[in-house]
């Protein structure tokens, strides 16, 4: 099988699975749980940020007529993956705004993490807005998180509120800002 051809099925393959993951409902017995979803059909390198930022340092030296080329291999590679795909936005709207400007390409990796702390902070901030949350707090909590490596519980993400929610409420509210913290950090600590 060629790569092509390979990261083609394991790109529907992950769909596949992100579908699955993600409607799990309540069974008595559920065999999911007991599926390995894990692809290890061969031995490859790890796949990290690192590893995309050294292929767009060659694709910023590369011909014009392999750029496109380049391009669309580095965008398979970021969907193909598990790990990259929370961060897939993020690098596409850097290469898309920042990368062109950028002459050499020793600095890519330096003005992807300049890019990437304006991000976060900007990201913080519509969040901490969005759901009326207390920024200093939130960013102790999430600054922690690297090392505790533990989810906030309920009443943490209460605590970051501005105001209290109603006994009712406080449950959706929590798991709702709870979802896109840990979105956040998928995509911007994780990995990085």
């Amino acid at each position: 099988m060629n790569e092509q051809s390979f990261e083609d099925y394991k790109s529907k393959y992950l769909d596949l699975y992100d579908k699955t993951k993600g409607h799990t409902q309540k069974e008595k017995v559920s065999i999911l749980n007991d599926i390995d979803f894990e692809i290890e059909l061969m031995h490859r390198d790890e796949i990290n940020v690192a590893y995309i930022l050294r292929l767009l340092e060659k694709l910023q030296d590369a011909k014009p007529e392999e750029r496109e080329q380049q391009h669309k291999s580095i965008m398979d590679i970021l969907s193909g993956d598990a790990k990259l795909r929370s961060k897939r936005e993020l690098i596409e709207k850097f290469i898309q705004h920042h990368l062109p400007a950028i002459e050499d390409p020793g600095t890519i990796s330096t003005e992807f993490y300049t890019f990437l702390t304006q991000e976060r902070l900007q990201v913080l901030i519509q969040l901490s807005e969005a759901e009326q949350l207390d920024s200093g707090k939130v960013e102790k909590l999430i600054g922690n998180y690297p090392f505790t490596r533990k989810e906030p519980l309920r009443d943490e993400v209460i605590d970051l509120l501005t105001y209290r929610p109603g006994l009712k409420d406080r449950r959706t509210v929590a798991e709702r800002i709870l979802s896109k913290i840990k979105e956040y950090m998928d995509t911007f600590i994780e990995g990085l």
